[in-house]
């Protein structure tokens, strides 16, 4: 098992801290390690009547608008329970309040140097209610989709997030969708 020896914070904002750890192998020979620490975020799969609600936003990290499924993590309070989140993301980005949601599981995204944890929800029996975007989210949209037009989506490689694919791939897989 790897030890830590000592760490610093290099930066942090209100999204993320990334920090740098000096450490020791069990071989005995020193390194370091880079860790992003963010906290828990949801995705949510909304469905309804064989349609699934997507957003797109322009992602600055790739340059491109991306569609995919709502997310997103509470910075501000990163204690809140992981239901209560995926039901505000749901309602933030989508204007979508669901009378069920079935928890699908948690995934790490990229744990080779991010420790957030996702938690997959299906949510089902929408009602819009009205969206209220962050400041952030200023250029989301949101549109549902046929089932089958998303599957297509993803295995034509337009949706590109691996979020999206893998809540989806879960849920298909344990027969929720």
């Amino acid at each position: 098992m790897i030890k830590q020896l000592d760490t610093k914070v290099v930066y942090q904002n209100k999204w993320m801290t990334v920090r740098e750890d000096k450490i020791l192998r069990p071989s005995g020979a020193e390194g370091i390690y880079g860790v992003v620490d963010k906290p828990d975020c949801a995705v949510i799969m909304a469905i309804d009547n064989g349609l699934i609600h997507l957003v797109q936003q322009y992602r600055y990290t790739v340059q491109a608008r991306c569609w995919e499924l709502p997310q997103g993590a509470w910075e501000l309070r990163p204690e809140a329970d992981h239901l209560e989140l995926a039901k505000g993301e749901l309602r933030e980005e989508t204007g979508m309040d669901a009378k069920k949601m079935v928890y699908v599981g948690a995934q790490y995204i990229a744990y080779g140097f991010l420790n957030q944890t996702c938690h997959i929800y299906l949510a089902s029996q929408l009602t819009n209610v009205g969206k209220s975007l962050d400041e952030e989210e200023e250029d989301l949209i949101s549109d549902s989709f046929p089932i089958e037009e998303f599957e297509r989506m993803m295995i034509d490689g337009e949706i590109k997030d691996n979020v999206t694919v893998a809540a989806y791939g879960l849920a298909k897989l344990k027969n929720l969708v």
